[in-house]
């Protein structure tokens, strides 16, 4: 952990979290066993307990101090990049996560240990705007305006009964293409990466659904999806949170309709689907 990554903490958590990892070393509990407890590199702690054992209880307490260049975001471009990459390349229990879809807290968990950077959810959310990865504000937009309008309806095509005691989520096939606002990117000027998001990682594709609760899951590939990862992506769904489903689509290929309307047929009683749309 370096000065920057602490910056994802208050300062009271990083005190807490620094005294609480020198207490273990200091009772008999090893480096390695205490920097995989708390989710901090091994040579963290060491320097923790170093600092400790030269500066006594003063070590604990951050040291403020301005940011330099480069230290404006928690994560380096490269860093950025990799991370992309990595959603991008496999869903999370392919990369030995315990999570099926893509979730702010399944990234944290993945910069935390292969890049070393302590980030947080609501870090997580600002990355995946800045990068146009995921439209999460537009579909919060959608769940406020159209909830009321939606509910009601159902399409003649496939529809089928609302279903009781099942989670809603607002779904969308989406591909990014460049970050809302070009000047949010990761590097200042010509260095910006997401400046011609699928010149850079491909023509990425993604799926996602945002719950009530504001929890959005989602899953990347290069290239579009076929109708076996649409239903795998379904199917994952429906296994993370352990319920059946009210899906609600609002953006979706119109080429791939049919879907859609196979998914009530392939789960009755599991799924139920509605549009915002058309």
């Amino acid at each position: 952990m370096t000065a920057r990554d602490a910056r994802s903490l208050s300062a009271e958590a990083l005190e807490t979290l620094r005294r609480r990892a020198v207490a273990a070393v200091e009772a008999g509990v090893t480096r390695a066993e205490v920097a995989r407890l708390f989710g901090v590199s091994r040579k963290t702690v060491g320097a923790w307990v170093s600092a400790y054992q030269q500066q006594g209880d003063e070590a604990f307490r951050p040291k403020r101090r301005g940011r330099r260049p480069g230290e404006q975001l928690a994560l380096s471009p490269a860093q950025q990049a990799w991370t992309v990459r990595a959603i991008v390349d496999g869903t999370p229990d392919q990369h030995g996560l315990p999570h099926r879809l893509w979730t702010r807290q399944a990234i944290v968990e993945l910069v935390n240990r292969d890049l070393g950077v302590l980030i947080s959810p609501p870090t997580v959310s600002q990355y995946l705007v800045r990068w146009g990865l995921i439209e999460e504000p537009r579909l919060l937009e959608m769940m406020r305006g159209r909830v009321t309008a939606v509910v009601p309806r159902q399409r003649k095509s496939g529809g089928d009964e609302w279903l009781a005691n099942a989670d809603v989520l607002w779904m969308a096939w989406t591909r990014p293409r460049r970050p809302a606002d070009s000047r949010r990117g990761p590097v200042a000027g010509k260095q910006n990466l997401m400046t011609g998001f699928r010149n850079y990682f491909g023509d990425v594709n993604v799926l996602l659904a945002i719950s009530n609760k504001g929890v959005v899951f989602f899953q990347a590939r290069r290239g579009p999806f076929d109708t076996a990862q649409t239903t795998e992506f379904l199917e994952r769904l429906m296994r993370q949170l352990g319920r059946n489903l009210n899906v609600i689509v609002c953006a979706w290929p119109l080429s791939h309709y049919e879907i859609l309307d196979a998914w009530p047929r392939r789960y009755p009683g599991r799924v139920s689907v509605r549009f915002t749309f058309g």
